[in-house]
């Protein structure tokens, strides 16, 4: 258990505090690409750490990620007008550039120089994968652009969503850390998933629900590994990653895409939850992305124009009672995406940690809040930080059978490691 100072140290990621200050050194998935779909498109309100933002790309295709509020009389730019290079306020015209610069204000004599003087907060951007990252932290020290595969594979063989989950990024994150609840609260999409097929791993899932844990530190961050039964001389193992300070991945299911994980802090109460789905090796196929545009296997219906789940808090997600009572549904929620967020928003806002208990199964969820408190504690020390050396984030998840007396990090062939053109390793 954590105490409640601690909870709040973990949890907090507002401007200045110690995991927000850290949170700014790594590279953000902030908006899907297509949030900002062509040169002078409408701007885009982002909430990242607690900052109030706006996004546009400008005419000249260049994307500005800049404070949310005109330096004039804080008008929302939100309601500005994208035009040559620049987002200008509607209220007195004052112009600013991705840079957060400001280019003009139109009430000033011809000759003044009082706008070389004015200037909004901004965060600079990359593309990759289909996601606009941005980084917030010191300019010095910003990191090599994200390299992560599901960043980097071709665009056919990638299908990426966000959504949003309505509590404190921590809870989101374990619930992906924990491969010990899968067999509980997924066990019906186990069998039923169309993504889940072709796997002798739903078969070991379902048989054996007492896996055990063993956790490996790794360059970025550590390596979940959990075994469970599969006959009497072999374990089947899955290794999960978690690649500081929020991503996951989840270990595959036979040739099924891989699908990676990011808990994003909007606000101390309120995450988005990004899904990176994909293939190593081959293109997506048609049937794959209809599961996924349906809000299938780790994705999930939205409300049209939002990124709220149909199924969500105030609907209690839609619950249905006769499949949780008939043993088809362990939660009577539908989707393992929505099965975890309801799970983990029903938690509250913020988990009150010091009256959880934690067993065994849960060694991995003590060492990752152990490595996010070290790292914001240490910062500034010169101490590296886990996860921001491209090899670091260059790693898959894993799925394979092995002889008993082999550890999981024994495995021969490097199963976790990133091989071009070869897919992952997985049963």
């Amino acid at each position: 258990m954590l105490t409640d100072d601690r909870n709040r140290f973990l949890t907090q990621t507002g401007p200045g505090t110690p995991m927000g200050n850290l949170f700014r050194r790594y590279w953000i998935p902030a908006l899907l690409s297509e949030e900002l779909a062509e040169k002078g498109c409408p701007p885009v309100r982002v909430t990242l750490l607690s900052e109030k933002l706006v996004a546009f790309r400008d005419s000249n295709g260049e994307i500005g990620l800049i404070e949310e509020f005109c330096a004039h009389r804080r008008v929302s730019l939100w309601f500005g007008r994208n035009e040559d290079g620049g987002l200008r306020c509607p209220y007195h015209g004052w112009k600013f550039d991705v840079s957060g610069k400001c280019q003009e204000i139109p009430s000033e004599p011809d000759d003044s120089t009082f706008r070389h003087e004015v200037s909004l907060t901004s965060y600079p951007c990359v593309e990759r994968g289909g996601i606009v990252w941005a980084y917030m932290g010191p300019p010095e020290l910003r990191p090599e652009p994200p390299a992560f595969e599901w960043a980097t594979v071709p665009a056919n063989q990638r299908y990426h969503t966000k959504r949003l989950e309505e509590c404190n990024y921590l809870q989101a994150l374990e619930g992906g850390i924990d491969s010990s609840h899968v067999g509980w609260l997924h066990r019906g999409e186990l069998r039923s998933d169309p993504l889940h097929h072709g796997s002798k791993g739903s078969d070991y899932h379902l048989s054996d629900r007492k896996p055990r844990f063993e956790v490996k530190e790794s360059a970025g961050g550590l390596n979940m590994g959990v075994r469970r039964n599969a006959g009497d001389d072999k374990y089947y193992w899955r290794i999960t990653p978690w690649i500081m300070p929020w991503y996951t991945i989840v270990p595959p299911y036979g040739d099924n895409p891989l699908h990676g994980h990011a808990w994003v802090p909007i606000d101390d109460e309120n995450c988005f939850a990004w899904t990176f789905s994909y293939h190593p090796s081959r293109p997506l196929s048609e049937v794959e992305l209809e599961v996924m545009r349906e809000g299938g296997s780790l994705h999930v219906n939205q409300d049209p124009g939002t990124f709220r789940p149909v199924a969500n808090r105030d609907n209690d997600y839609l619950m249905d009672r006769a499949a949780q009572k008939a043993g088809t549904s362990s939660s009577g929620v539908k989707g393992i995406a929505m099965q975890d967020a309801s799970i983990q928003e029903s938690m509250g806002r913020v988990a009150d940690r010091s009256r959880e208990n934690l067993v065994l199964t849960d060694r991995g969820i003590a060492l990752a809040r152990r490595q996010l408190l070290k790292a914001a504690e240490e910062l500034g020390r010169g101490t590296p930080l886990p996860g921001l050396d491209p090899e670091a984030q260059a790693v898959r998840s894993a799925s394979f059978e092995l002889d008993r007396e082999i550890p999981f990090d024994e495995a021969p062939g490097e199963p976790t490691k990133v091989k071009e053109g070869v897919s992952h390793t997985s049963i």
